[in-house]
């Protein structure tokens, strides 16, 4: 079960914080990502952590946003700076498994960005 927490409104230029908890998984065996969802748009990765703690960003937040993962308490962040409108979103925390090819997804966290 992946939970995730920490969305709501900020403002242009601001910054918001996003955690997702496992539980009923070897956590530290698992690939970690956040995915996002906007109205009308498919859904599309936006940071992944592999196990051994390697990054990858899109295109679109490299540099803004940050993904870290803390194995000790089932968690992965998900650290966004300089939010803008376009980031507006649900966004998804996601486990997938390297080599079972496992998949688990979180409820979603809706992240919106308005003056």
């Amino acid at each position: 079960q992946l939970v995730e927490s920490g969305g709501g409104s900020v403002q242009p230029g601001g910054s918001q914080r996003l955690s997702c908890t496992a539980s009923g998984i070897i956590f530290d065996a698992y690939n970690m990502g956040w995915y996002r969802q906007a109205p009308g748009k498919q859904r599309e990765e936006v940071a992944s952590i592999n196990a051994a703690g390697l990054p990858t960003y899109a295109v679109a937040v490299k540099g803004r946003f940050t993904i870290s993962r803390d194995n000790a308490k089932n968690a992965v962040y998900l650290q966004m700076n300089n939010l803008q409108a376009e980031d507006a979103a649900v966004y998804y925390c996601n486990a997938a498994h390297p080599v079972t090819r496992s998949s688990y997804w979180g409820q979603g966290t809706q992240v919106t960005v308005a003056s």
